[in-house]
């Protein structure tokens, strides 16, 4: 059974950063894609940004530009490093990888920025 562990997540005020980790119980050459999805209150879970095995990369155009998601093969993990933050960044931020066979999820971590 696959586990992914986020950590990073925190209360940031408007402008500021935070990096986002998510790390593997196993390597992540094994994942097609690994990606972020966010959670806000009372909204659905949408897609933030992905990478795919070749390292190409796709972004939420709501975080294009201040978003940065990448990997660490050797550390097993994966990163979101996020900028200029915004209010409506707000939300439960989850891992997701997904296999030939199935997708994975990690518990979740909790982002609020504050204006």
């Amino acid at each position: 059974q696959v586990q992914l562990v986020e950590s990073g997540g925190g209360l940031v005020q408007v402008g500021g950063s935070l990096r986002l980790s998510c790390a593997a119980s196993r390597s992540i050459f094994s994942f097609i894609r690994m990606g972020w999805h966010r959670q806000a209150p009372g909204k659905q879970r949408e897609l933030v940004a992905s990478m795919a095995s070749d390292s190409s990369t796709n972004y939420a155009d709501s975080v294009k530009g201040r978003f940065t998601i990448s990997r660490d093969n050797a550390k097993n993990t994966v990163y979101l490093q996020m900028n200029s933050l915004k209010p409506e960044d707000t939300g439960v931020y989850y891992c997701n990888a997904n296999d030939m066979w199935q997708g994975y999820w990690g518990q979740g971590t909790q982002v609020t920025v504050s204006s």
